[in-house]
Order: C-alpha cells, then sequence, then structure tokens
C-alpha cells in the first residue's frame, strides 16, 4: 500500500480538485427563431386575365411578381368595395375591400407598377363623370332657376299690400324649399393619394360610402400618426375597414356614412414599417391589425436589362376587363350580394379550424398578432369574392363562389400569413428575438467566457439598448434557450454600487453553428 506523506504534492493536488465547484454541463442552446422564410406569391390563384397581366408586369419593370399582384387585389377591391359583399354563412357578411401593404426598398419602381396597375381606374372614373356630366348641368340649371324665382319671389313680398302678404310669403317659401331640395349630383371619385383623414370620410360621404387609396409611397401612414392634427387620426381608417357606422358631428361639418368601404394599396419602405412600430399612436388600436403585408425579395442588381415587353392583347385585356367590372358594379346603390357554395364554405370552415389554434396566445404562430390573425379568415372571404368577380365580371353575382376559387383565396391568405409575420418582425412584435440575436452576435464577436451586464452595454448600440434595463428580457430569453446562465452576485456589504450581474456563456457559442 502506497502511503502519502502530509506535505505531498499529490495529496494537496487532490484536495484542491474536491475545493473546486464541478465544471458546468451545458446542453445545445435551442435556436432563436431566425429569418423567416416566406412564401412564394401564388400567381397561379389569380383568374387567368390578371394572372397574365400581373406576370408580364413584373417581367418588364423586373420587379417581384408580389408587387402587381398584390396592387391587382387593391385593384379589384377598389372596383367592387362598397358595391358588393360576400354572404358567409348565417349574418356574417364581409364587404369586398382591403388594405394591402407592400414594403420594398427605393429603385423597385414602384411607381411604374402602380400606374401600370391602376390606369383603367382612372379611366373608368372619367367615363363614369362624363355619363353624369348631363345630369350634373340639368341639376345646377334648376337649382339656379329655383333660386332666382325664390328670390324674386322675396323680393315682392316688401312691397306687397296686406291682403297679398300672405299669399306671397307662402309662395315664396315655396320657391324656397323647391330650390333647397334640388340635388346636384357629385363628380364621380374612385381614388385618392395625397390626403387627410378629414378628407378621406368627406370623400366617401360624398361618394356612397367608397373610396380607394392607392399610392406608391407611405404618406398616408405619416397622415393617420397625426402629421397635420398632431395626434393620431385613424376612426375613418379603422371604420372604413370592418364597414362600420361612421358619423362625424362637428361644429364645422356634419357626415353620416351607412356603411363605409375604404380599399388602401399601398407600397412603402421597409424603414416605414420600422418607424410604424416605434409609434406608440399605432399599437392597441387595431389598425395595423387590418392589413395584408407582403414583404418581398427586391430584384434590385439581379434585373434583365433587356425584359421582355407587355403584350398589347394582355395589356388590353386587363384594361377591358377592369373597366367592365367597376362600371358595371359603381350603378349598385344596394349592394351586390355574393354568395358560396355548400362546397366553399366547408372549404372556408375547414381553413378557420386550422387558423383558431394558431391564435392561441403562448403556442400558436400567430399568438403574438392575434388581432390580424383573428381577420383572416373574413379577409379570405373578401378575396374569394373579389377573384370570383374577376373570373365572372358583370356576372358575378348570379352565380356562387366555387370551391376551387375559395381554395385560390386561401393560397393567397397563407402567402400573407408568412408575410404579415415577417412584417409585424421589422414592427416589433418581435422585438426582444431580434435584439437577442444582437447580443449572440456581440457574445460571437468578442469570445467571452463570462461576461457582466455592465461589460454588454458598453459593447452594444445606445440606439438599441438605451439602459440597462432593455438588456433584462433579452438576457432572460438567451437564458432560456440556453446561450447564457446567471450567477449569483456576490455582495460586499458594504457602500457602493452593487457589482454588475455576471453570465456564464455557452462554451460553443463561438462556433457560428451554435
Amino acid at each position: 500500500m502506497t502511503t502519502h506523506p502530509v506535505d505531498s504534492p499529490d495529496l494537496w493536488a487532490g484536495l484542491s480538485a474536491l475545493d473546486e465547484p464541478p465544471a458546468p454541463v451545458w446542453e445545445d442552446p435551442v435556436p432563436l427563431a431566425g429569418p423567416r422564410k416566406l412564401t412564394a406569391f401564388p400567381v397561379g390563384s389569380l383568374p387567368d386575365w390578371l394572372r397574365e397581366f400581373v406576370a408580364a408586369v413584373a417581367e418588364e419593370t423586373q420587379t417581384p411578381v408580389d408587387l402587381a399582384g398584390c396592387i391587382a387585389l387593391s385593384v379589384l377591391a377598389t372596383a367592387a368595395g362598397g358595391r358588393s359583399v360576400v354572404q358567409v354563412r348565417g349574418h356574417w357578411r364581409e364587404p369586398t375591400n382591403l388594405y394591402v401593404v407592400v414594403s420594398l426598398p427605393p429603385a423597385n419602381r414602384k411607381s411604374a407598377v402602380f400606374g401600370l396597375l391602376t390606369d383603367p381606374l382612372y379611366e373608368a372614373e372619367q367615363q363614369l363623370r362624363t355619363l353624369i356630366q348631363p345630369a350634373i348641368v340639368e341639376a345646377e340649371m334648376t337649382a339656379r332657376l329655383a333660386k332666382e324665382a325664390a328670390d324674386k319671389a322675396t323680393a315682392k313680398v316688401a312691397s306687397a299690400s296686406a291682403d297679398e302678404r300672405d299669399e306671397m310669403v307662402a309662395t315664396a317659401i315655396a320657391l324656397a324649399q323647391t330650390a333647397d331640395s334640388v340635388t346636384v349630383p357629385v363628380k364621380p371619385q374612385l381614388l385618392a393619394d395625397d390626403t387627410t383623414a378629414e378628407t378621406v370620410t368627406s370623400r366617401m360621404a360624398e361618394q356612397g360610402g367608397r373610396m380607394a387609396v392607392l399610392s406608391a409611397e407611405g404618406d398616408i401612414f405619416d397622415i393617420i400618426a397625426g402629421r397635420y392634427s398632431g395626434k393620431p387620426n385613424m376612426g375613418v381608417f379603422l371604420k372604413g375597414h370592418a364597414g362600420d357606422r361612421l358619423k362625424v358631428d362637428r361644429q364645422t361639418r356634419e357626415e353620416y356614412i351607412e356603411h363605409p368601404a375604404l380599399t388602401m394599396g399601398l407600397c412603402v419602405q421597409p424603414q416605414v414599417l420600422d418607424d410604424i412600430g416605434r409609434q406608440d399612436g399605432f399599437k392597441g388600436r387595431g389598425l395595423l391589425g387590418r392589413f395584408l403585408y407582403s414583404v418581398p425579395e427586391s430584384l434590385v442588381g439581379r434585373r434583365k436589362i433587356e425584359p421582355d415587353p407587355i403584350p398589347e392583347q394582355v395589356m388590353e385585356t386587363y384594361r377591358h376587363h377592369v373597366l367592365d367590372l367597376t362600371l358595371f358594379l359603381a350603378g349598385w346603390t344596394d349592394p351586390a350580394v355574393i354568395q358560396l357554395t355548400p362546397e366553399a364554405v366547408s372549404t372556408l370552415t375547414a381553413f378557420q379550424a386550422r387558423v383558431e389554434p394558431m391564435l392561441e396566445a403562448r403556442s400558436g404562430i400567430m399568438g403574438q398578432i392575434g388581432d390580424w390573425g383573428g381577420k383572416l379568415v373574413g379577409a379570405t372571404a373578401r378575396m374569394a369574392a373579389l377573384l370570383h368577380l374577376a373570373e365572372h365580371l358583370n356576372k358575378g353575382h348570379t352565380v356562387p363562389v366555387a370551391e376551387a376559387t375559395m381554395r385560390d383565396a386561401i393560397a393567397l391568405a397563407e402567402y400573407f400569413v408568412s408575410h404579415s409575420l415577417a412584417a409585424f418582425d421589422s414592427m416589433g412584435a418581435d422585438r426582444i428575438a431580434e435584439r437577442a440575436r444582437t447580443v449572440l452576435e456581440a457574445l460571437r464577436a468578442h469570445g467571452w467566457r463570462e461576461v457582466s451586464k455592465r461589460d454588454l452595454m458598453v459593447k452594444l448600440s445606445r440606439s438599441e439598448f438605451r439602459t440597462a434595463n432593455d438588456l433584462d428580457p433579452v438576457l432572460a430569453l438567451l437564458e432560456d434557450h440556453g446561450y447564457v446562465r446567471a450567477q449569483a452576485v456576490q455582495r460586499s456589504g458594504g457602500r457602493g454600487r452593487p457589482p454588475s450581474p455576471r453570465y456564464l456563456v455557452h462554451p460553443r457559442l463561438p462556433d457560428p453553428t451554435a
């Protein structure tokens, strides 16, 4: 048996090893969600004539097909919004207006795409004005003559004798009432661009509740946020999507809209979405939950120099069909009711059953954007009605929506789920995870095995982490995922600033694949 003297180095080494805490055991960290994989725009879901034009516009302008496809939906919603509704089931009806926003960086030829897609709407607007112009002239002349007659009768009352006065007063009153009852038709207007919330409300009241804001810029968000009023003004934009009654009763104006139907089709720079996420006025009001978002990949740097032009027949067919649909529905005062086949209802119901678990706050894929996800099935019904009308044009109200059309609408809805989740990430719905990725990059770059919260603050951007408290939820998330471990804070008991919290860093973190 081997013995060791008391002063043996081997003995002291063994005793020292017993005093040291065991090395921590690290399991593989749970990866943070990275950039989302985006679904391709389902251009095959569009009717043939619309699909061909959208694809041709994307080719000639060398832009993502998503842009032309989303604006095409906005064009259909402009033609049909306020003039048709889709009967889903029971008392559930959806109007056919949409809010769509595409996020693309500069130099993506957004204005060119908007021009090609919206030109027929401006032509339809002009034709509607030409058709109604004779009635406007006649009503204006009638009103002017009636007012002149009432003014003359009123003037005669002043010089009338006592026995004639009562009869002449009655005549003047009758003529004044006649003049006041003459209604001059307003000039039809389908589109607005650079406008205020008040102007949108007034135009909708004049136009029987319908209006569309289609723009290749994001200025409308600045206006909603209060560029002119100094405070958010989104009432008309909330009710204009849902179709809720809108009543304005102010000292300067009084307006009432029974069924407002506002359509918005916008293309904004990514920075606009980022800014919206930082504005308190947009949070909790429900407006952002009404938009269908598209965030396609820019083609800048990979575009063809000599792309194929849009075939003339494809462009003429698109122009003709948009004109037909817009002019046909413009004459409806009571909205055209679009019915669903039983098969289409069953398909939509099955889709709703798939969507519902996605809305669960803790585990659902749309749990953080429940306000948006809660409107998805209704938006799907709206898109199905629009695809149906585009397929049947002026006969859409005579036949119900087929199951195949509903499946096409669901394909579009699934596209918008993918892209809207990415858009809400940009707007801050997943801001903590985004910041956690920033901290992970800092930990990797500096190769720390152990780090204090104070050391991290020194290395991180103050624009993203303004105070040390901003780090708390981020470090908690990283700890939950197994990237770091909080160390017990050793307090000295003396006065002065307490020591900064310290964290052990996963030993594999410097490996980019960790």
